[in-house]
């Protein structure tokens, strides 16, 4: 099903990027006060919100895993959290990048910033934990742990410049008022935000299948499925 799934995810996602990326880069009108600057949004704003929304599947597949002791939950959110370390540093990295024009400084510890470290931190901690141990089903126990304990840092990125003065921007587009950008600069954003949804779904598509096949790799059911899958297929894209 997976490997049936991810061309469904990854074409449509490719084509929304390219043309929210295209809109944002070239077509929408330059922001008055940031001027080109500002162009970054299209790129920096979903990655650093779905920096936060992969930390939330991540931390509710671990608890899944935990209360009702599924493997492929567990599965789920060991495959979540390679994907979100990378898209928390981009976040840092594309944040530095639109940071210098504003703050005139590449980094600061803004609150905001600070917090996103944290959940950096945190992506990599658990990837770390779960490495440390040979028993896999105490790695997850001991992983899952650690992810629904940080989840508490997702809502102080989210809010911390509501909470505590912050050199950030409140939201603009991501609240649940109206968005405060017009329209002909708001487009390219909802349609690179989709865009860039798909694509983590394609791409935990494949981090799924591999997670399962590892896990699974001396199981008898797979040898089976692998001699005799649909088609007579070899190798793991027969499996799912």
């Amino acid at each position: 099903m997976l490997r049936r799934l991810r061309p469904w995810l990854l074409w449509p996602s490719i084509i929304l990027m390219l043309i929210g990326a295209y809109g944002g880069l070239w077509l929408v009108p330059m922001d008055y006060q940031q001027k080109d600057a500002f162009r970054i949004f299209y790129v920096h704003v979903p990655i650093a919100a779905l920096s936060l929304g992969i930390y939330m599947m991540m931390a509710a597949a671990a608890a899944i895993g935990m209360i009702w002791r599924m493997k492929v939950a567990h599965a789920v959110s060991a495959a979540c959290a390679p994907i979100g370390a990378s898209f928390t540093a981009l976040a840092l990295i594309t944040g530095a990048i639109w940071g210098r024009p504003m703050w005139g400084t590449w980094w600061t510890w803004d609150v905001r910033v600070t917090t996103e470290v944290i959940l950096l931190f945190l992506y990599v901690g658990y990837i770390a934990l779960r490495n440390s141990f040979d028993d896999l089903s105490r790695a997850d126990r001991t992983a899952a742990v650690l992810a629904i304990a940080g989840s508490v840092d997702v809502p102080i990125v989210k809010y911390s410049v509501i909470w505590w003065n912050s050199l950030h921007q409140g939201a603009t587009v991501l609240k649940f008022a109206r968005p405060s950008m017009d329209t002909s600069m708001l487009w390219p954003f909802l349609v690179m935000f989709p865009g860039v949804m798909l694509y983590v779904g394609a791409v935990l598509c494949v981090r799924v299948q591999t997670e399962i096949l590892k896990r699974e790799r001396n199981a008898r059911w797979l040898s089976a499925r692998v001699v005799s899958g649909p088609g007579r297929e070899y190798g793991d894209s027969a499996l799912f």
